[in-house]
């Protein structure tokens, strides 16, 4: 008889939980519904395995000492919700630049400012792509499940120290909220994925931006090498530059470790989909609706195919054209006015129609108004 470790868990407890199978060391924040559960457990958790947590005095603080403890060597979180996110940008952008791998755990709430704290949204999405200044790559991944959670939290931090990046884990209250049974696996089944760091031997010429790599090896500050860290533009031992050519490098490098390596990054399934009238796109807590509502239209002859996306950045582009040739129509089902809706339509206008169900109220979508959609354009 095998003897499965089976939990019945929240998502943010498996966030958390992921997030220490990962080798999380340090978490800093401040608490904020519905994220509250990932400070308080990993305040619980954390002081168990040798890490730290830290109860900053805002978000703000929250995501400068998350990037501090990564400059230090240790795998570092940070958690939030809608206005928390929103203050947490700039230092975001400032780790876009310095490259510092954390990862940020954003459970979507209503908005815009404080909006509606204790209702399900997924009113990050353009947030999380546009929300600091300047050009940058997003990562940013969704769960749609408690199980999923916990392997998505462990999937950021090694897509954090590969790129030596932020990556965001977009939740949303429903799947930051909901219990389900679990298998945790063992840990020797689990990839981890540990930030390159320099030797010995590069301590005197050591390039924390060596721009003849896609992505640098990262020194902990502490351990004797020497370089500078600066939100300006910076040459390759980091120090301040205004030179367009080392701009022009520094940024094409930026740009190019994520774009370059888009079939690493990008997760998505797919359902139903070799034999199709009509795709319907969703991600997180609504798929859930979605799955149901198809598999109701299934049993009443409806061929309808859906794509969950588990990266909703970098964008799975390349994919949804190729299904977007396939059909007439594409619904867009998701828990705000329309923002992934318009990049589905950007990319697929010209091939079929794009329709959004998109919903703001504080109230999931239901497998009744996903069904409903698939009758009015079926």
């Amino acid at each position: 008889m095998v003897n499965k470790n089976l939990k019945l868990m929240q998502g943010n407890e498996a966030c958390v939980e992921g997030a220490l199978a990962a080798g999380m060391k340090f978490f800093a924040g401040y608490p904020i519904t519905p994220s509250t559960e990932i400070a308080e457990i990993s305040a619980q958790r954390l002081p168990r395995v040798g890490g730290k947590f830290i109860q900053m005095e805002d978000e703000i603080a929250g995501m400068a000492a998350t990037i501090g403890g990564s400059l230090a060597g240790l795998k570092s979180m940070t958690a939030t919700s809608g206005p928390g996110f929103s203050l947490k940008q700039e230092n975001i952008g400032y780790a876009m630049l310095t490259e510092i791998p954390c990862v940020v755990v954003d459970v979507q709430r209503g908005g815009p400012s404080t909006g509606l704290p204790t209702a399900p949204s997924q009113s990050d999405v353009m947030q999380a792509k546009w929300g600091t200044h300047g050009d940058h790559p997003v990562i940013a991944l969704s769960p749609s499940s408690i199980r999923e959670t916990y392997d998505l939290t462990i999937q950021a931090f090694n897509l954090a120290e590969k790129y030596r990046t932020p990556v965001f884990l977009m939740l949303d209250e429903v799947i930051g909220h909901m219990r389900e049974k679990i298998e945790i696996p063992d840990p020797s089944d689990i990839e981890i994925f540990n930030r390159i760091t320099p030797d010995e031997s590069e301590k005197s010429d050591y390039k924390a931006y060596d721009n003849s790599l896609e992505v640098p090896k990262m020194a902990a500050f502490g351990e004797g090498f020497k370089f500078h860290v600066t939100g300006l533009m910076h040459d390759e031992f980091g120090f301040p530059k205004n030179d367009p050519t080392v701009t022009e490098i520094l940024m094409s490098r930026i740009m190019g470790k994520i774009e370059n390596n888009l079939e690493d990054i990008l997760l998505y399934d797919e359902y139903y989909t070799e034999d199709m009238d009509l795709l319907i796109l969703s991600y997180g807590g609504t798929f859930r609706s979605v799955m149901s509502a198809v598999r109701e239209a299934q049993r009443s002859g409806k061929k309808v195919g859906v794509f969950k996306a588990k990266t909703l950045w970098p964008f799975p582009e390349k994919r949804v054209k190729e299904l977007s040739k396939k059909v007439d129509n594409i619904i867009v089902a998701e828990m705000n006015l329309g923002q992934y809706y318009y990049e589905v339509d950007r990319i697929a206008r010209n091939n079929c129609e794009v329709s959004l169900l998109g919903k703001a109220n504080g109230e999931p979508i239901t497998p009744t108004e996903v069904l409903k959609k698939i009758k009015e354009v079926l």
